[in-house]
């Protein structure tokens, strides 16, 4: 048998290198909060878990250990060993670990062994990363220098997050486009993975250089996602690019992304009932800006909105969507737009479209 790599804490370098983890937690811990390479194949289930922690506190430890080793047998047993292995091979150099690097880590890597694959634990488990990467986005956060990219809606700000080398997505990393009609097709993440992710790609960019980092400007929420206060507090008083772009050149960039894009991903989801579930999606969003809107205005607007949809479903062609998304753009996200960028504290550093934007910072800001 093949020596066994040692056991590792040093949390950092499983970040830096996108280290493969073998999470064998109950399913709903892994959904509650997880790390973006890690896989869940679970010593328990989540009702074999919660039998043997009644058990825990009803008999003791000797008793909930004999109970899980009964429920965890035979073919159970072996279809779980059979997945470790076959996760253990695909990533030899991987590390399991569960909440704390106790009983159900140490008896997979025992059972692991038996079936000939040794393979390492992380030493303090889930708990541990997880404080880990909280301590160091605050610290990160604190150690960065931020560049805001603020625009109206529709100047392409994710465009150009994606373009920059030096840049953190959070809306991709939110899973949400941060507005009113941001949600996408997939869920967003739990505040947690978010976090842990924020906190990943900070620690990987400034492990690069301490040259400044690009992020987009957003407020408190994205989506249902809340930004970490600290954060808040950097950008607020962050310079500033702030993308502009005519009116007409905005309209095409949200039908782009909410028309067509969102439209494609709906019916890749869904099939044939992607389109009815789109549409439906885009009205209940467009209910969110009712009362901002005032009553008239909203109702012209979703009356404008479903004369969109019923021609594309017609004929296919978006035209028509160019007409309610104009006005929804004069008439709420602009003013609103405007009345944020006033609240920023810090220096503008660039104003222009979005090609000079990013020639401006990958000349200006190396």
């Amino acid at each position: 048998m093949k020596q066994a790599r040692p056991d590792t804490e040093d949390f950092e370098r499983l970040f830096l290198r996108d280290t493969p983890l073998l999470d064998t937690r109950a399913p709903l811990e892994f959904a509650r909060g997880a790390f973006p390479t890690a896989r869940n194949l679970p010593l328990m289930s989540d009702d074999e878990r919660a039998a043997v922690g009644t058990c825990y506190k009803a008999r003791g430890q000797a008793a909930a250990i004999a109970l899980g080793h009964e429920l965890v047998s035979g073919d159970r047993r072996q279809q779980r060993i059979d997945a470790w292995v076959a996760f253990a091979r695909a990533h030899p150099e991987g590390y399991l670990y569960c909440f704390r690097g106790g009983l159900r880590s140490q008896i997979v890597q025992r059972w692991l062994m038996e079936a000939g694959v040794p393979y390492p634990r992380v030493t303090g488990g889930y708990k541990a990363m997880r404080r880990f990467l909280l301590e160091r986005l605050e610290h990160s956060i604190e150690r960065a220098s931020f560049v805001l990219v603020a625009g109206a809606t529709g100047t392409g700000k994710t465009r150009l997050i994606e373009d920059l080398p030096r840049a953190v997505d959070l809306e991709g990393l939110a899973h949400h486009r941060g507005s009113a009609f941001g949600h996408l097709v997939d869920p967003q993440p739990s505040q947690i993975d978010f976090e842990n992710s924020l906190s990943i790609a900070l620690l990987r960019l400034l492990e690069e250089s301490s040259a400044p980092i690009c992020i987009e400007d957003e407020g408190r929420l994205v989506g249902r996602i809340a930004l970490p206060e600290i954060l808040r507090q950097r950008m607020a008083e962050s310079p500033l690019i702030v993308l502009e772009h005519p009116v007409e050149e905005r309209v095409e960039v949200v039908v782009e992304d909410y028309i067509v894009d969102l439209g494609r991903r709906f019916s890749e989801r869904f099939g044939p009932e992607g389109a009815a579930r789109h549409r439906e999606r885009m009205l209940d969003n467009l209910s969110r800006t009712r009362k901002r809107l005032g009553g008239a205005r909203y109702e012209e607007i979703r009356r404008q909105m479903e004369e969109a949809f019923d021609a594309q479903a017609a004929s296919g062609s978006v035209d028509g969507h160019r007409r309610w998304i104009r006005r929804l753009l004069a008439e709420y996200y602009d003013p609103m737009y405007a009345y944020q960028l006033q609240q920023r504290d810090g220096a503008f550093l660039f104003r222009g479209p979005r090609d000079a934007a990013l020639r401006f910072v990958l000349d200006g800001l190396r």
